[in-house]
């Protein structure tokens, strides 16, 4: 008699091998190799039900962060400077540099920028990565030496 074709489908799906594994049964008799302290050890702080203390705590001294100096300001009086390369200089008529040839120059390479964007397909471009305001935070965070949170 010939047997029915198996069909495969979500519901029968195979874990594949060494995907499952027995979780560990803690506190069940000394032949499991867990019982009685269950791994823990005996007494001090992390064989306690509550013994694991946040990242960073020192045990009561003053942690690391808190005793290294923090580095760096933000001058209030800074002035913001655009870089413009010289082989957009070379392209501009006449040879003298004034605000306005150089805000042509900058015109023309944001034109170019955002050009090159609109023909990726998802709106940005793929070399560009896109940066969460979590991480510009961090990075603006870096920069004026302030990485406590």
């Amino acid at each position: 008699m010939a047997e029915k074709a198996k069909v495969l489908g979500l519901h029968n799906l195979p874990a594949p091998k060494g995907a499952t594994a027995t979780p560990k049964r803690k506190g069940r008799g000394p032949g499991s190799g867990l019982g009685k302290t269950a791994g823990r050890g005996h007494k001090g702080q992390r064989a306690r039900k509550s013994g694991n203390v946040r990242p960073g705590f020192e045990g009561g001294q003053m942690p690391l962060v808190r005793r290294l100096p923090k580095r760096g300001f933000t001058n209030p009086f800074r002035v913001a400077a655009q870089p413009i390369n010289i082989r957009d200089l070379a392209k501009l008529p006449g040879t003298e540099v004034t605000p306005a040839t150089l805000a042509a120059v900058r015109s023309r390479t944001k034109s170019r920028t955002v050009a090159r964007r609109s023909r990726s397909a998802s709106g940005a471009s793929p070399s560009v990565p896109a940066r969460s305001s979590a991480s510009a935070c961090w990075q603006s965070r870096l920069r004026r030496g302030r990485v406590r949170c």
